[in-house]
């Protein structure tokens, strides 16, 4: 077996490991699971780490499984969360888990027939019909209070940090302990993995595996690191919020602009990260982007690794199209390729007026449009001005004082962009 331990440290991906774990992967063929709590019907940024890891162990040669917390999302896990989660209802947590299991089978063909192909599973499944009490003498009878009390999430709850810890709560790390020892069982799972954070959460599973299986059952933990920003900040989040896996929550134009816009400091981190490329190739990109730092050669080929990862590459291909129709010299051909709300994204912010349609059939005076109709400048004199100096445009394209604006410069049958100078844009919504 290659050695996925030395993949995964050279990028940064190692936080906690047991011991023994490097030994067991170069061994053989290992099982791993990771768990994907249902709190929303997609995954954002974050859960993107937990997934390449998934990828990395099935391209190394092993057997990943990837676990839907039907039933986990129903408890809400306590670790780094300092209150108590408002519980969702069952019919919530199927669309989320449907959510979640159609995002994973982007990156995981678990249709796959081959000796390591990836499984999906969700532990509702073989929770649902599990009696509190059967749980209670098999379960909670191997696990002391005192070593569940020691985990660092219950003792931050516990010391002042919210409203304390409900015995819900407090059940969260039993129950997805229980999850290891159903796919050490059914499976042969011996290894999980998972964020730092789920460090305590892991090690009680391998302890579960060792209580409730005969003496000389192996269990392994290993967590990454919670990615973060240089600047200390919470990575993940862009202006509008979570920065999502799905182009309904977040489009691949506003994807894209987020891995495109992050510092040297962080690209040359993130990529080692959130890309495939080999080590030699990263340094290269490295060396290439400090000799010349204002071409961002970093941040440009980590945003096309990425968009195309988990968007596609034509995807990718429309994301730098709407950027270079912003930062570079587009025509009104590419402008009017722009879905609508690709549109509206690329002039986010932009001012508006509205004309009606009716109004530009037979043609408008651009003066008129410049001025009256829009106030996009204050009188007619100074519209003049600027169209002499050629410095306004219509869709991109330079125009003079005697344009006619018509139903020809609509872009979505809805739209004309008007432009003073390099930066200065102005939408008209035609109705």
């Amino acid at each position: 077996m290659k050695n996925l331990v030395e993949e995964l440290q050279w990028r940064g991906l190692v936080h906690d490991i047991m011991p023994g774990t490097e030994d067991q992967l170069l061994k053989e063929m290992t099982t791993t699971y990771i768990g994907f709590d249902p709190t929303s019907d997609s995954l954002h940024i974050g859960s993107l780490v937990p997934i390449l890891l998934l990828v990395h162990l099935k391209n190394f040669g092993h057997k990943p499984i990837a676990l839907v917390g039907g039933a986990t999302g129903m408890i809400g896990d306590p670790s780094g969360k300092s209150d108590e989660r408002n519980l969702l209802d069952e019919a919530t947590l199927a669309h989320n888990v449907e959510g979640i299991k159609a995002v994973l089978s982007r990156f995981l063909d678990f249709n796959s027939k081959d000796v390591n192909a990836p499984v999906l599973v969700n532990n509702y499944d073989w929770m649902k019909d599990l009696s509190f009490i059967n749980f209670a003498r098999d379960v909670g009878k191997r696990i002391t209070v005192n070593y569940m009390m020691a985990k660092d999430s219950v003792k931050k709850r516990l010391s002042g940090e919210g409203e304390g810890m409900s015995f819900t709560e407090f059940t969260y790390q039993l129950i997805q302990g229980y999850d290891f020892y159903h796919l050490h069982k059914e499976y042969n799972c011996l290894l999980q993995m998972g964020g730092s954070d789920q460090w305590g959460n892991i090690t009680t599973g391998t302890e579960l595996v060792r209580r409730m299986n005969a003496e000389g059952a192996k269990a392994y933990a290993m967590t990454c690191p919670l990615i973060t920003k240089a600047d200390g900040s919470k990575f993940g989040k862009s202006e509008g919020g979570n920065v999502w896996l799905t182009a309904d929550k977040t489009s691949v134009y506003k994807f894209y602009q987020f891995w495109l816009n992050t510092t040297d400091v962080d690209a040359e981190k993130y990529i080692k990260i959130f890309t495939f490329l080999d080590k030699a190739t990263i340094d290269a990109l490295i060396v290439e982007h400090q000799v010349a730092p204002h071409l961002r050669v970093l941040q440009r080929k980590l945003a096309e690794e990425v968009t195309t990862l988990v968007h596609s590459k034509e995807e990718l291909e429309k994301a730098i199209k709407a950027s270079n129709i912003l930062f570079g010299n587009a025509s009104a051909d590419d402008l009017k390729q722009l879905d609508e709300a690709t549109f509206l994204e690329v002039f986010d912010g932009v001012p508006q007026a509205e004309i009606a349609k009716n109004e530009i059939e037979n043609g408008l005076d651009i003066v008129t449009v410049l001025n009256e109709k829009t106030g996009f400048f204050k009188s007619n004199g100074e519209a003049r001005r600027a169209l002499t100096a050629n410095s306004i445009s219509v869709n991109k394209e330079k125009i003079t004082e005697e344009y006619q604006l018509s139903t020809n410069d609509l872009i979505n049958n809805q739209f004309v962009l008007l432009q003073s100078g390099k930066k200065n844009y102005f939408i008209v919504r035609v109705k």
